[in-house]
């Protein structure tokens, strides 16, 4: 057998073995390795190329054409298996992405707002409503702003540890307490919403703006205390206003109106006398029972009434510590605890629920 006719031979069983080999691959992967073998650089057919060069040189082109069309027909078959692997892998990746319009949805459960976020929304609305603007302070207070400007002395027992939330500075954290600076002055997480009073005033009167004025401040506070009724940080909501002549009859027909609104009935209310430090006259708050309409029920220990909230006339040394002439102005404050309001209009029991993250709890709440 000649040079040529190996060749040739050589070509056809090459030619032979590779489409069976494109036939038989299983997927696009295989196929790359198939071209690389038989048509690549160092694949078979350059091999067989490298036997031209025992030809006689009018052999030469006989042989290069019969390669050329080797080349020819392996690629084309090439192009063909793979177009036909890529259609039957984008027919599997359909069918296995294809979705069941039979089945039954799956829904998405939807959130809410927290009952008490709804509420202090609520409330504040109410308000701004009335004409009242909104104003926020620091939850981490100094001593002046939450006692010592609102009238409360230094042996009052709200500044006691055991009611307060007090901070050391980060320079003295390893300080012992025997060791501490005794000029230091400890902050602390704010126990009401009484110091945005005072630094609201202040403001109006830095910028020169005398009364009137109209406040509602509502956020978080923080105490030591934790029970059915109690928990460490809840939320409250101070009202104030000063202006010229404000009396108790201007305080009695705010608290009418907002009470009346947020229950969405018209409750009676009464003021009883009572005490605090930057309030004077003081009153406690008490509406007519949302539960029993004034009969007496468990609720209201049988009294009819429920006790609300704190209020009274804006003390003078409060309006003379923002630079306030309290011989010129008068004023009123009022602060209530958000979740108090909401438990009794709820119908909840226990105020811990707000905050135990009980998802069947939020659900009925949200819904």
């Amino acid at each position: 057998m000649s040079e040529i006719d190996a060749l040739n031979q050589q070509l056809s069983v090459l030619q032979q073995e590779a489409l069976t080999a494109f036939t038989a691959a299983t997927d696009v992967a295989a196929l790359t390795e198939l071209r690389v073998r038989y048509l690549g650089k160092k694949g078979s057919l350059t091999e067989v190329l490298k036997g031209v060069g025992k030809l006689a040189p009018e052999e030469r082109p006989v042989i290069g054409q019969s390669v050329n069309i080797v080349k020819q027909v392996l690629g084309n078959a090439l192009r063909e298996a793979e177009i036909a692997l890529q259609e039957v892998e984008t027919q599997q990746r359909i069918e296995a992405e294809r979705i069941d319009v039979t089945l039954s949805g799956r829904s998405r459960t939807r959130g809410s707002k927290h009952p008490v976020q709804t509420g202090l929304d609520e409330m504040t609305a109410i308000f701004t409503q009335m004409g009242f603007d909104i104003a926020e302070g620091p939850e981490i207070e100094d001593e002046f702003h939450n006692f010592d400007a609102l009238n409360i002395p230094p042996e009052h027992p709200a500044r006691a540890m055991h009611d307060t939330f007090f901070l050391k500075d980060d320079e003295d954290a390893n300080v012992a307490e025997s060791e501490a600076k005794p000029e230091a002055k400890p902050m602390l997480l704010r126990t009401h919403t009484s110091p945005v009073q005072i630094r609201a005033m202040q403001h109006f009167m830095e910028e020169r703006v005398e009364p009137p004025f109209s406040v509602v401040a509502p956020g978080r506070v923080y105490r030591c205390d934790y029970d059915v009724t109690h928990s460490p940080m809840f939320h409250q909501v101070e009202v104030f206003k000063v202006d010229h002549d404000v009396s108790l009859a201007h305080l009695k027909g705010v608290l009418k109106h907002f009470l009346s609104t947020y229950f969405e009935k018209d409750l009676p209310i009464r003021l009883r006398p009572h005490y605090f430090p930057f309030t004077e006259p003081s009153a406690e708050v008490d509406i007519g029972c949302v539960f029993c309409s004034g009969k007496g029920c468990r609720i209201c220990k049988g009294s009819g009434w429920i006790e609300i909230l704190g209020s009274g006339m804006i003390h003078p040394n409060v309006l003379n510590s923002t630079g306030i002439d309290s011989e010129k102005f008068s004023g009123f404050a009022f602060g209530l605890g958000v979740e108090r309001l909401v438990m009794l209009k709820q119908g909840i029991p226990d105020l811990r629920l707000f905050f135990e993250n009980d998802v069947r709890f939020l659900r009925r709440m949200g819904s």
